[in-house]
């Protein structure tokens, strides 16, 4: 005869079981070394100049990680200021840019790495007079995206 006992390890066992084999599909969909190759890149016009979508996909280690390159043609300001719980690193591949960062804006050259932190208001701007282009990579940790939404 089955016991409450029984049933409640019976239950147990098989929610454990059901969760141990979806973490296991999600980590098998997640993002895999992988290599992007800039000439494969779609690229897509703007109002501001050009996108290039890298990748939007979960990880081993992430919720998300989405990366694109943006070029921004002379003078023009990427967004308006605005802030985001992911945190994103802007590395500056070409080109002359100010950044708003911590309520100033840092003006950085080809090589410059930009840290945007969590809810701290941020944009770029294009201050050269040729293109500038930058790569973003955004990150989303564990349950922030379900904080989102």
């Amino acid at each position: 005869m089955l016991t409450r006992r029984d049933c409640v390890v019976a239950l147990t066992a098989a929610v454990a079981t059901l969760g141990a084999v979806a973490a296991t599909q999600a980590r098998a969909a997640s993002l895999p070394s992988t290599v992007f190759d800039w000439t494969a890149l779609k690229v897509q016009e703007t109002k501001v100049g050009a996108r290039r979508d890298v990748v939007r996909s979960p990880t081993a280690t992430l919720d998300e990680l989405e990366m694109h390159i943006t070029t921004l043609n002379a003078g023009q300001t990427s967004h308006a200021p605005h802030q985001h719980a992911a945190e994103e690193l802007l590395i500056v591949r070409e080109g002359t840019v100010e950044a708003l960062s911590n309520g100033e804006w840092k003006r950085v050259g080809s090589g410059s790495i930009i840290f945007q932190a969590s809810n701290q208001l941020h944009t770029i701007r294009n201050v050269g007079t040729t293109p500038a282009t930058y790569h973003v990579v955004q990150w989303q940790s564990p349950g922030m995206l379900k904080q989102a939404k």
